[in-house]
């Protein structure tokens, strides 16, 4: 099967200036970023309680597809001027197979990091994901490359790896296995990213997400119920039961239907540079819900991310 054909990504060209549509999608992907950015610090303060990334997983999904699917067959049954058919046949196997990655892998890998690191670390990892989608993508010939887009990426990284080093000597002990993981995670949203474009461009990105995040959401409540996560359900307080809420609404209904949107509106690279919004807001939040204080060499990762983020939106000036 061939990747490139499954992104439907036209390769781009060194000089190409954004359009309009690349401004919305860039757009759309940085609300996402900062929607996530406070699921980041609400999952680490619920984590911290359960200690069941699985459990945790199976909720946030379970309610985010809840709200989604009833309003996608409430607009197909109206007619929408932009519905289209619900994927089938390999577009169908490729949206499952990316949501048991995404929607099932994935928050196990972020709930689990942030067991042992705190939310403006596990932020600040995610944010290596757009140097991830860049690699994979110009290894299977989805994207090229601009000067602009890789001295931006390359400057985000670095911001990001230079600020966990730094802050090593105030971090929980274990932190660097809570960053590893949520690497980890940020190369499984990096290989959605490329293989979800086509798809989404097929089928519209509120189909594409409802199923997808069905599927990993299915998957993830098996196990654990499987594993008497029932049982454990019992320990939940009200203020967990609050902030399970805005994970399926905030953090994945409304988050990944904005990200699927830009997906479908630019280049997996100039969407995954947005991650790189996350820190900010999963430190404000962080700082109000569980009294992480940032430090200064917070400050100096996020201004080196932004700067990154300004460089890698716009195409390299033409020859």
């Amino acid at each position: 099967m061939n990747f490139s054909d499954l992104a439907s990504t036209p390769v781009e060209r060194s000089g190409e200036a954004m359009n309009a549509g690349d401004k919305a999608g860039m757009l759309a992907a940085m609300a996402s970023s900062a929607l996530g950015g406070t699921a980041v610090a609400v999952t680490r303060d619920v984590v911290g309680g359960t200690a069941d990334p699985v459990l945790l997983g199976a909720l946030r999904f379970l309610s985010g597809a809840a709200l989604l699917l009833p309003v996608v067959i409430l607009l197909r049954s109206r007619g929408a001027p932009a519905r289209r058919a619900w994927p089938r046949g390999r577009d169908l196997a490729v949206t499952i197979l990316l949501g048991l990655l995404f929607f099932g892998l994935f928050p196990v890998l972020f709930n689990a990091a942030l067991i042992h690191t705190t939310a403006a670390r596990a932020a600040l990892s995610l944010a290596t994901m757009p140097l991830l989608t860049l690699a994979a993508a110009v290894f299977l010939g989805v994207e090229r490359p601009t000067g602009a887009k890789v001295g931006g990426i390359l400057i985000a990284v670095a911001g990001v790896a230079v600020t966990l080093a730094a802050g090593l000597d105030i971090a929980p002990a274990g932190a660097w296995r809570g960053d590893l993981i949520m690497v980890a995670a940020a190369l499984c949203m990096s290989i959605y990213n490329l293989g979800a474009r086509g798809p989404i461009s097929r089928h519209g990105p509120l189909a594409f997400t409802s199923i997808a995040m069905t599927s990993g959401a299915v998957m993830l409540a098996a196990i654990a119920l499987a594993d008497g996560g029932a049982a454990r359900l019992a320990a939940f307080r009200a203020g967990d039961w609050l902030a399970v809420i805005w994970l399926g609404v905030g953090g994945s209904a409304v988050a990944f239907c904005l990200w699927a949107l830009a997906l479908a509106r630019t280049s997996p690279g100039r969407v995954a540079a947005a991650v790189t919004v996350n820190p900010v807001t999963a430190a404000i939040t962080a700082f109000f819900l569980t009294g992480e204080v940032p430090g200064w060499h917070l400050a100096v990762g996020l201004v080196a991310v932004l700067w990154g983020i300004l460089l890698a939106a716009r195409p390299d000036a033409p020859r």
